[in-house]
């Protein structure tokens, strides 16, 4: 399902660059070079391209935002959030942790360090 909407945005993103490359703007930029229609819009008649354009380019627009949210939905992570610190701290123990302590060396509750006083 992921892989499927990753290849739909992929194609909506190209279609999407088309669409804003073939308006035309104050320079006529790419409107005209598809073909040699020259600047007047004559491939979908004058006042037409600009609608058609703009309509295809909203659209497109909306599919990309829609396509993009969907995308970022599915990849977030199930389940909890682990870290990876915590999960290596877990799997290791602490050599002293394990070995016995000897018998007569501290009373129970004593602290191997006496406090200094100040």
């Amino acid at each position: 399902m992921y892989t499927l909407f990753i290849i739909i945005f992929i194609i909506v993103s190209i279609l999407l660059t088309l669409a804003i490359l073939m308006q035309s703007s104050k320079g006529d930029a790419l409107s005209g070079t598809f073909g040699g229609f020259g600047s007047s819009g004559s491939l979908f008649g004058g006042r037409g391209a600009v609608t058609f354009l703009s309509k295809v380019t909203t659209g497109l627009a909306v599919a990309f935002m829609v396509i993009a949210i969907l995308i970022s939905f599915l990849s977030v992570p199930k389940g909890e959030p682990t870290s990876i610190i915590r999960q290596e701290a877990d799997k290791r123990t602490v050599p002293s942790a394990t070995l016995p302590v000897p018998q007569g060396s501290m009373e129970q509750g004593e602290a191997p360090v006496a406090p200094t006083g100040k």
